[in-house]
């Protein structure tokens, strides 16, 4: 897609709602973001290897299921514990949507990250917000979840 078709394709979506995510601001300037709403919403999330539901997770418990998709920080913001402050936004407002539950793949690293690793979340920061491990299939990308 352009950068035009992007833009346009972004605003139907805000448009159509829910919220795709937050915002966070220092002042009138937008520092970061977080993707989440409905698991269901998010084929990608759904149908990924490393992503897609237990087998014995209910159609009910999904339809009430978010998905932390993504992170985006400001550089010149970025280890500051914005993704902290953002998780815990998204928490309640995922809950204030009627939510029961939160699920998120986070990359997990004991090594300095490369280029865009870090956009799915660290796991570090989902078990200090109350996230737990629920399976891991892949050794870097465990998906977890927070019940509400």
């Amino acid at each position: 897609m352009t950068r035009d078709e992007r833009r346009d394709a972004f605003q139907q979506k805000v448009d159509g709602g829910p919220a795709p995510g937050l915002l966070a601001y220092r002042g009138d300037l937008a520092v970061g973001w977080i993707a989440l709403g409905p698991r269901m919403q998010y084929l990608r999330f759904q149908l990924g290897k490393t992503t897609q539901p237990l087998p014995d997770d209910s159609e009910q418990a999904l339809a009430a299921t978010y998905a932390v998709t993504c992170f985006f920080i400001r550089i010149g913001h970025r280890k500051t514990g914005l993704m902290s402050v953002l998780l815990d936004a998204g928490i309640d407002h995922a809950k204030a949507q009627g939510a029961q539950q939160l699920d998120a793949c986070p990359m997990e690293s004991e090594k300095p990250l490369q280029w865009g690793e870090g956009f799915v979340g660290m796991a570090d920061v989902f078990r200090r917000a109350g996230f737990v491990e629920i399976a891991r299939r892949s050794p870097r990308r465990p998906l977890m979840r927070k019940l509400l």
